[in-house]
């Protein structure tokens, strides 16, 4: 479902954010170890992190659009860490729900160049539910937001209870096989280069080589996620994001050049803020200029969250050193 927001829609823009919230426990490493291989690390750090929890920080700080988070946690110290986290940004966290399972955990190294290296224990990411209350938020919302580190089913439930004209944005990470139906119900597909591919290569259930099998250049990439998706967008790190939309020229919004520190969360930075923007009215290459900023900003600052930048740091970039978007071959 896409298209034009439809007469009586809420005053305010809103963004409902439906996915995963785990305590990030970081450890800087001079390289990332190899298969079997003990490496001594720096100092431990626990962050609040999980790709939804960050999106939704993201889109909070993006301003303009009301930010409800949608997750599960556990009752146990990394809840509360991520409770106040998201509540600092100024998420919604009344439909956070609390249960007796651990609150999700992610083991993150983080190498001198930037780099990152993740497992993920989903704990109590595996309970987050679409009941009465939460199907009431995501049908008065604009835009829709999720991921895949909860069950599928949730997401697509998620997806299925928005009303019509609201746009659901799906990241499509971490990659994994899609459950039927639910690429169907995507308005704004984003992935990464890698993400992309596995898609192509294993869309349809996991049938390699249905459509765009072998494709390796990510504006090909784009184009054979088009048969199933209206729009994508494939983020390409320091090279910026390809944005294609069936009928549209696509186009390569470049990236801002910075010295990375961590790249942990910053393309959580980047979908949140896209969400936000398109909730506020920006055209989708439009979004994806501002979501670029803020990525670039994030990998500016150690951590996930705490390395979201603000609406005012993001539009001092995007303003100051425009990065024009530039038609793809």
């Amino acid at each position: 479902m896409s298209g034009l927001l439809s007469v009586g829609d809420p005053p305010e823009p809103a963004v409902v954010v439906v996915g995963s919230a785990n305590l990030d426990l970081v450890v800087p490493v001079p390289r990332h170890a190899g298969a079997g291989e003990t490496i001594l690390g720096g100092l431990l750090a626990r962050n609040a992190g999980g790709k939804g929890a960050n999106q939704a920080v993201a889109s909070a700080r993006a301003g303009g659009a009301s930010t409800t988070f949608v997750g599960s946690v556990g009752d146990d110290d990394g809840a509360v860490l991520l409770a106040s986290s998201l509540a600092d940004a100024g998420v919604r966290t009344d439909l956070l729900r609390r249960v007796d399972v651990p609150t999700g955990i992610a083991m993150i190294s983080v190498s001198p160049d930037g780099e990152n290296a993740i497992v993920v224990a989903p704990g109590a990411n595996g309970e987050v539910r679409v009941d009465g209350e939460v199907a009431e938020r995501i049908a008065a919302c604009h835009v829709l937001l999720a991921q895949l580190e909860v069950p599928q089913e949730v997401v697509l439930a998620a997806a299925r209870a928005r009303r019509p004209g609201a746009r659901f944005v799906l990241n499509a990470a971490p990659s994994a096989t899609l459950v039927p139906g639910l690429l169907e119900e995507v308005d704004v597909l984003v992935v990464n280069e890698h993400e992309a591919r596995d898609l192509v290569d294993g869309a349809d259930g996991g049938t390699v080589g249905t459509y765009g099998a072998g494709a390796q250049d990510p504006g090909a990439l784009a184009a054979a996620l088009l048969t199933h998706v209206p729009a994508v967008v494939v983020t390409l790190g320091g090279e910026g994001a390809i944005v294609a939309a069936r009928g549209a020229q696509p186009v390569l919004v470049p990236a801002h050049a910075v010295r990375p520190v961590d790249t942990t969360g910053a393309g959580d930075t980047f979908c949140g803020v896209l969400a936000a923007a398109l909730a506020t009215g920006d055209d989708l290459v439009a979004a994806a200029g501002r979501a670029s900023a803020a990525g670039a900003l994030a990998v500016t600052r150690p951590g996930a969250q705490s390395a979201v930048p603000t609406h005012d740091e993001v539009s001092a970039l995007w303003t100051s050193a425009p990065r024009p978007a530039e038609p793809v071959p």
